[in-house]
C-alpha cells in the first residue's frame, strides 16, 4: 500500500438542495432538499484515497464539540487513520446551496482558526515516510511547506476555484510540484498551466465539471471528457475524488492520459453519492468502470 500523508480542510456542513439559487431578494422558500454531513477538501481526498487502497494519514483541525465527533465516527474507516489538533474557535462549518446544474455557493459559518499554535515539525517522520504529500489550502497548512521542503518532498497541491491572481495561494504555487485546479474562476486557464510548466512543475491538471478536464506536463496537452453516464445527485467533493482517482492511477505507472480517465471515473462515482465520496467506491470497483468506459 502506497502511504499518503494529506493535510488540511475538514469540517460539518449543512448542505441544501435547491432547482435554482434563489433572487438577492427576501423571500421565502418553503421546501428543499436538506442535510448535514462531513465535507471540505482534506476529508473528500483522505476517504477517497483510503477506499482505493492508500494507506492514508490525514491531518486537519477539529473543535471540542459535537460536530468534532461526527467528523471522528466518519473518519473512523480502514486504510484512514485521522489526527488531529483542536481549534479552540471551534469545528468549521460550512453552509452549501446547491443547485441542479451542480453548481455552488459555500458560505463558511465558522472558518477554522488562520494559525493555530501548532509544533509543524511533529509531522517530519509521516512526511518522511510518505510515498505522496498532499497539502490542501487551508491558511495553516502553508506553515508544513518549508517542513516538506527541508526534506525535499515533492508536494501535490489542489488550488480549486483559483482566480489566477489571489494571493492567498501563491505559497501553495511556489513549493508545489504538482497542481490541481478548477476552471471555475479561470477562463484563461491554459495560459496559467503554460506558465506553471514554464516554471518547473511537473504537472497541471485543470477540471472543468462537465465539460471534462485538461492535463499538461512537459510532453503536451492532454484533454479528456466528462462520463455522461453519471447522473449528478450531488458535486460537493467531486474535485477531490479526480484528483485521487488520477494518483490512484499515478501510483500504479499508468499514463497520464489512464490518470486522467481513473479521475474521470471517480469523479463521475462521486457525483452520484450524498457524501463526499462514493459509499461504494473500492480499487475493484474502478477498474471495473474503466473496462467499462475505455475499453473495447
Amino acid at each position: 500500500m502506497k502511504k499518503v500523508f494529506n493535510i488540511g480542510g475538514v469540517s460539518f456542513n449543512s448542505v441544501i438542495h435547491l432547482d435554482e439559487f434563489p433572487n438577492p431578494i427576501p423571500t421565502t422558500i418553503h421546501h428543499c432538499k436538506f442535510k448535514e454531513t462531513v465535507g471540505n477538501t482534506g476529508a473528500g481526498k483522505a476517504v477517497t484515497l483510503a477506499k482505493l487502497g492508500f494507506d492514508v494519514t490525514f491531518h486537519s483541525l477539529i473543535g471540542d464539540d459535537i460536530y468534532a465527533e461526527k467528523i471522528k465516527l466518519y473518519l473512523d474507516q480502514p486504510n484512514l487513520k485521522f489526527i488531529h489538533d483542536i481549534d479552540l474557535n471551534g469545528t468549521e462549518r460550512h453552509l452549501n446551496l446547491m443547485n441542479k446544474k451542480g453548481e455552488r455557493i459555500s458560505i463558511f459559518m465558522n472558518p477554522m482558526t488562520d494559525e493555530p499554535n501548532i509544533e509543524y515539525n511533529k509531522f517530519d517522520e509521516v512526511i518522511k515516510k510518505s510515498d505522496f504529500v498532499v497539502v490542501n489550502v487551508s491558511n495553516y497548512c502553508r506553515n508544513v511547506l518549508p517542513v516538506c521542503k527541508s526534506h525535499h518532498i515533492t508536494i501535490w497541491t489542489d488550488l480549486h476555484d483559483y482566480d489566477g491572481h489571489s494571493e492567498y495561494h501563491q505559497d501553495f504555487i511556489a513549493a508545489s510540484d504538482y497542481i490541481f485546479l478548477s476552471s471555475d474562476n479561470l477562463k484563461d486557464y491554459k495560459i496559467f498551466m503554460k506558465k506553471m510548466i514554464d516554471r518547473g512543475k511537473k504537472l497541471v491538471v485543470c477540471t472543468h465539471g462537465r465539460k471534462g478536464a485538461t492535463l499538461l506536463s512537459q510532453n503536451g496537452w492532454i484533454e479528456v471528457s466528462a462520463i455522461k453516464n453519471y447522473k449528478v445527485k450531488d458535486t460537493n467533493g467531486a474535485g477531490d475524488a479526480f484528483f485521487s482517482g488520477f494518483l490512484y492511477g499515478f501510483a500504479k505507472g499508468c499514463s497520464l492520459e489512464k490518470c486522467m480517465q481513473y479521475g474521470t471515473i471517480s469523479g463521475g462515482l462521486c457525483i452520484q453519492s450524498d457524501f463526499i465520496a462514493s459509499e461504494s467506491l473500492s480499487s475493484e470497483i474502478l477498474e471495473q468502470e474503466y473496462l467499462k468506459f475505455y475499453t473495447k
